[in-house]
């Protein structure tokens, strides 16, 4: 049996790169889902219910494959943080990190489908801790464009990593993927061709 073509629901160049460091290379099909939250949804749930509805969009316009769809959300306590569009935006988000610690929520849905349907989820949390920000490094972050277009305002690849001095959990999820529940996923819904 030929091996089942695998997709990304995602237009995440970084969900992309991750999926490559553990030899998956898969083609993109970036799901067009509503990503409105519902009045009280709780940060995670919203991660989750995203997550889901891409992979199931994807799901719905192939015949076989396995549809690997994400989503991440980047919250202080229940309140769930923009993406980031200006740097305003940005500043604000640099301002309620400041001295505190605060969550990202993945959730990953990742569907089998062949004559039948099978698939699995996974909501994981990941913890950061953000050093008392002065207002000359919240203005350089927000005008260095890292934060731009990302959840919650920032990278954790480039300058953002200098102010933070502690991440409890997955650091691969803070960047949209967490690598260790996604292989095993898709070693568990028979993938074989993992390195």
């Amino acid at each position: 049996m030929s091996q089942l073509p695998i997709i990304l629901a995602s237009a995440s160049p970084a969900r992309l790169e991750l999926l490559s460091r553990i030899g998956i290379h898969p083609s993109v099909m970036p799901a067009d889902v509503d990503e409105t939250e519902h009045k009280g949804e709780l940060p995670g749930a919203v991660a989750g219910r995203l997550s889901q509805a891409k992979a199931e969009k994807i799901a719905s316009k192939i015949e076989s494959g396995y549809i690997i769809a994400a989503d991440t959300v980047a919250a202080v306590g229940r309140r769930i943080m923009p993406k980031a569009l200006t740097s305003e935006v940005v500043a604000d988000c640099l301002r309620l990190y400041s001295g505190r610690r605060h969550k990202l929520y993945t959730g990953v849905h990742i569907i089998k489908k062949t004559d039948k349907i099978e698939f699995r989820s996974r909501l994981v949390e990941t913890v950061v801790r953000v050093k008392n920000l002065t207002e000359e490094e919240i203005q350089f972050y927000a005008h260095c464009g890292e934060g731009l277009h990302k959840a919650g305002g920032y990278s954790i690849q480039g300058a953002f990593q200098a102010f933070v001095p502690f991440i409890g959990g997955s650091f691969s999820n803070i960047i949209g993927l967490p690598l260790f529940e996604t292989r095993n996923i898709l070693l568990s819904l028979g993938l074989d061709s993992l390195r």
